[in-house]
């Protein structure tokens, strides 16, 4: 082999581990192990629900959802940041989407999304939307296939001294609009959906030695039970409620499985931007979310998030809503909604 031969041949291998190199390097998020979500030492896991950002791309008035998103994951540490829907209100699509992922992923916290009803109003449907999430090695999104909607999958928080599932977190897609003919109004859980719930739900169930584990539920859309409790004198009710409840018309029957299934202890949603409230309903806490986004559309409260915190081994959980000015409306479920 003559010398210009050796030197084209190394060229060549150079070439080819400079593309791998390149490729790994490309492809590093996808192929980084995601974090596992466990309980602290001390039994407690902190959840922050931001909702409604509604963040339009490069907008004045969107920079007061980024310092809120800062101050409240300062303020309150947490395991877990989870997005419930209308992150974004506006065109580029996937570039807004992009900024407002990098905002929560650079606080270093696992991650999860959920899409609400104006998500995929912008040229984008919500299967390309999810792919933003799959950049950031911190995000925990998924998606279960064959499935109505897009964002259906279960977060499993593993118990403070054993690596098996001590409590769950189900991260359900509440779709966008009736896609029933004749019958107006917002989206609701498809029968698949709920078959799944229940199904995931009583194999976690089995494996836990038939007692369910303790569960918590986040999507967008209300259910028609958070009007129903809302309504009921019977019912006990803290935080704000500045607007009618705006569930699907049709009741498809998710309350009712998880009343069922024993798991969820409680739901939490947003879509409504002026409710923070949360109501116990035969047994199961219906909450709101604290509006998160800036002055992009309506709103009448002061931006913020809803903090929950899980004990490991308890049926119940702490919450409550931090703002700038700090914390308001801690309850303890299910102690504080039970009439004495």
């Amino acid at each position: 082999m003559t010398k210009q031969q050796t030197t084209k041949k190394q060229h060549v291998s150079w070439n080819v581990v400079f593309a791998i190199a390149l490729f790994a390097c490309l492809n590093l998020t996808a192929f980084a192990k995601k974090p596992e979500l466990k309980f602290n030492s001390d039994g407690k896991f902190k959840i922050v629900q931001f909702t409604d950002l509604h963040v339009r791309y490069q907008d004045p008035a969107s920079s007061i959802t980024f310092e809120r998103i800062d101050q409240v994951v300062q303020d309150e540490k947490p395991d877990i940041i989870i997005l419930t829907g209308d992150i974004i209100f506006g065109k580029p699509a996937v570039e807004n989407l992009r900024t407002v992922l990098k905002a929560v992923a650079k606080q270093g916290v696992p991650f999860a999304i959920l899409f609400g009803n104006h998500d995929d109003e912008f040229e984008v449907g919500r299967e390309d939307l999810i792919k933003v999430s799959d950049e950031f090695a911190n995000s925990l999104t998924s998606d279960e296939p064959n499935l109505f909607g897009v964002g259906n999958y279960i977060l499993e928080i593993d118990g403070s001294f054993e690596n098996k599932p001590a409590a769950l977190l189900y991260c359900l897609d509440s779709n966008a609009y009736s896609t029933i003919e004749g019958v107006k109004g917002y989206g609701f859980f498809h029968f698949d959906q709920i078959n799944w719930y229940l199904k995931k739900s009583a194999e976690y169930t089995q494996q836990n030695g038939g007692q369910p584990l303790p569960a918590l539920a986040f999507f967008h859309i209300p259910l028609p039970e958070y009007a129903e409790a809302a309504s009921s004198e019977e019912a006990q009710l803290y935080g704000i409620r500045r607007e009618k409840s705006c569930p699907p018309l049709l009741n498809s029957g998710m309350f009712t499985a998880m009343r069922q299934a024993g798991d969820v202890m409680g739901t939490f949603v947003g879509h409504d931007h002026n409710n923070d409230y949360a109501v116990a309903w035969h047994g199961i806490l219906l909450a709101y979310g604290r509006y998160t986004g800036g002055d992009t559309v309506y709103n009448d409260l002061p931006n913020g998030a809803r903090v929950i915190e899980m004990t490991e081994g308890e049926r119940g959980f702490r919450t409550w809503i931090r703002t700038a000015k700090g914390i308001s409306q801690e309850t303890f479920f299910p102690t504080d909604f039970i009439k004495k």
